[in-house]
């Protein structure tokens, strides 16, 4: 069947959030209705967390209260994102199915009350998960109200129980085939683990020092698998009865064990929660690189911000406020990335349950508050922006990104804790963003040829095809960043015999790493160039490669830190350290130079985010956001489609999307 897309049933972009209308009574709907009208809500996700209400007892359903509340919103104008209810089974499955419940690795079985409280490889479970997917989508899968179909809530809660070790073992043999070729893989040859039966792998519960990193890595990945299999299952019988899309809220960056790029291709459209991590302009470079990993795992197709909070930052070990403006201004961070909308968990504060206490468009102090006028204003603005719907966002820069690289620098046994896989993504997608460039992912086996320049700042694991890719993208005429302890081992997580990295990209790179050095905690170093230096070091020869600066300390004196070689059409560039943020930046922008990459928005200063969206038809809108203390001049006025007049300047803190000439 045609997939209808979202934004042409909300004829624009969607702003809304989470409604749990079950949650409150007939006099706070009304309310909710006329306070959606005035904040111009025009999609709400609903049923998130309603499997007690909707399937009070197995297999009897009360959809009464659901109708009302989907005609009631249908009529205020207001389209939904239905939920399957599966993130939180009721009180009653506990009771029936006690296997069900997820056990930790150490062997404890979880309980009841909270969120979560499943194994998502039970039968019980998955049978429950695709019979209430199936009821839902027969009764509501042709109501007007409908807009979008939400599978699960942030998958997948991990579980080390019975079924999950049948689940494994079932997933080992499909893999790997027979036992010779998983012990190999394994390398259970080391400390006598060497299988005879199938019967006899089990999950890598807690042990008494390392656990097998091949066993830890290839958990992750069935546990990915099996995410994805549970979401295939409520996804096809949705589609039985309709043909809207169907999403999942996917939740950035590592809080989910998913493979990402596997779920951007079965999602109609990808979805995500974002929430950053530490505020001021640190939120908003957050924000970006929340976003473009989105459009990213979607294959750069148009995405939507499913969630974020309206005051809420996580700032570690509490809870920040954001600042005035910040709501539109992360808003239109992710709009600006190819987000189809804004949504917001949730809609109304809850008063009581667990999550009382998270940030909300309609807070405890009710409409006459910061927070609602902030969301009111943003709706208004989110209304004008209709035309972008369906542009998407062109990058000339990739940041490599692989979940067997991030699951891989995770196993027991290496050489540093300081191997933080996200972080240093995080960095490296920072220094870009802090150089004004919008900036793409990409797994390291795809196409790269659109890109001028690609960073692989944490590239551990990389296969065989990873490393011919990477060579070839280097010989076409790209420009590449490897940095250091990656091509370290292959797919089976094998140590690379030679010296590192893989062959094909040692011969890109013209080096070859022979011993790795990791520094003290505290430890600093200077390279040659005058840059600072922590974490790791590296002893390599040059094949080839041009030494751009040496270590000057200690047994690696004058051996190569940051080198480059030509080859082909392009350059293979290394950094066998961790740079301080100056030379890191420094180093960043001199590859922006060398590749040629261009300016998204010439003659704005460093400070004003601006990214462009694309239209098939070949419209342009550029969006800016000005995270400077300084107002900002434009290159020349234009046309601002947020408050519908001509702009010659932006204020401290202020945004514009400009329509293009």
């Amino acid at each position: 069947m045609q997939m209808r897309r979202l934004t042409d049933r909300l004829d624009g972009l969607a702003f809304g959030g989470d409604y749990n209308p079950e949650q409150w009574d007939e006099e706070v709907w009304k309310e909710d209705d006329e306070l959606m009208r005035r904040s111009r809500v025009n999609l709400a996700t609903v049923g998130v967390f309603s499997w007690a209400l909707l399937e009070p007892e197995e297999g009897r359903y009360d959809f009464g209260w659901l109708d009302a509340h989907l005609d009631r919103l249908h009529a205020n104008g207001v389209a939904v994102d239905l939920a399957t209810p599966t993130a939180s089974p009721p009180p009653w499955f506990t009771l029936a199915h006690p296997d069900a419940m997820p056990v930790s690795p150490e062997g404890t079985r979880l309980t009841h009350g909270s969120r979560d409280t499943y194994c998502l490889a039970a039968p019980a479970y998955r049978r429950a998960a695709r019979r209430i997917a199936d009821a839902l989508a027969a009764r509501y899968g042709d109501h007007p109200a409908l807009a979008l179909w939400h599978v699960h809530n942030e998958y997948a809660t991990l579980c080390w129980c019975e079924h999950t070790a049948a689940a494994f073992r079932v997933w080992l043999r499909a893999r790997h085939g027979s036992l010779d070729t998983l012990n190999e893989a394994w390398g259970t040859a080391f400390w006598s683990q060497r299988y005879t039966a199938w019967e006899q792998i089990q999950p890598p519960r807690a042990t008494q020092w390392h656990k097998n990193p091949g066993q830890a890595l290839d958990f992750r990945r069935f546990w990915s698998d099996e995410a994805l299999a549970a979401y295939r299952e409520q996804r096809d019988a949705i589609r039985a009865h309709s043909d809207l899309p169907v999403t999942t809220n996917l939740m950035l960056p590592g809080y989910q064990n998913l493979d990402l790029w596997a779920f951007g291709r079965e999602v109609d459209l990808v979805s995500v929660d974002h929430y950053p991590a530490a505020p001021g302009v640190d939120a908003a470079a957050d924000t970006a690189f929340g976003a473009d990993r989105a459009r990213s795992f979607g294959g750069g197709a148009p995405w939507l911000l499913m969630e974020q909070g309206t005051n809420t930052v996580y700032g570690g070990d509490r809870v920040l406020g954001k600042e005035p403006g910040d709501i539109a201004r992360h808003s239109l961070g992710h709009i600006a990335r190819g987000s189809e909308g804004a949504l917001f968990f949730q809609w109304r504060q809850s008063r009581a349950g667990a999550e009382q206490w998270h940030s909300a468009i309609v807070p405890h102090s009710g409409p006459d508050s910061r927070v609602f006028r902030e969301v009111t204003a943003l709706g208004e603005n989110v209304s004008r922006l209709g035309e972008l719907a369906g542009s998407t966002v062109r990058a000339e820069v990739a940041v490599l990104h692989d979940a067997d690289a991030w699951w891989a620098l995770e196993v027991d046994g290496l050489p540093s804790k300081e191997l933080d896989y996200h972080a240093t993504l995080r960095r490296a997608h920072r220094a870009l963003w802090d150089a004004g460039v919008t900036v793409d992912f990409a797994h390291p086996e795809h196409d790269l040829s659109r890109y001028r320049l690609v960073l692989a700042p944490a590239l551990f694991l990389l296969s065989d095809a990873a490393a011919t890719n990477l060579n070839r993208f280097v010989a076409d005429g790209g420009t590449l960043l490897v940095q250091h302890y990656s091509g370290a081992v292959d797919e089976r997580l094998h140590a690379r015999l030679g010296g590192y990295p893989a062959a094909p990209l040692r011969e890109a790179l013209g080096i070859r790493v022979e011993e790795y050095r990791p520094l003290g905690r505290d430890e600093e170093i200077v390279l040659s160039d005058g840059s600072g230096a922590t974490v790791w070091s590296e002893s390599l020869r040059t094949e080839g490669a041009e030494t751009l600066a040496a270590y000057t300390g200690g047994m690696l004196a004058g051996s190569p830190a940051l080198t480059r070689r030509g080859f082909g059409a392009g350059s293979g560039w290394y950094l066998s350290t961790r740079l301080d943020d100056a030379g890191y930046a420094a180093l960043v922008a001199r590859l922006l130079d060398e590749a040629g990459v261009s300016e998204g928005f010439p003659g704005l200063p460093s400070g004003v985010e601006a990214v462009t969206r694309h239209a098939e038809d070949g419209r342009r809108w550029h969006v800016l956001i000005n995270h400077r203390a300084d107002a900002v001049p434009l290159p020349e006025p234009a046309h601002d489609l947020l408050t519908g007049g001509r702009v010659d300047r932006l204020e401290p803190g202020g945004r514009a999307v400009l329509r293009a000439h």
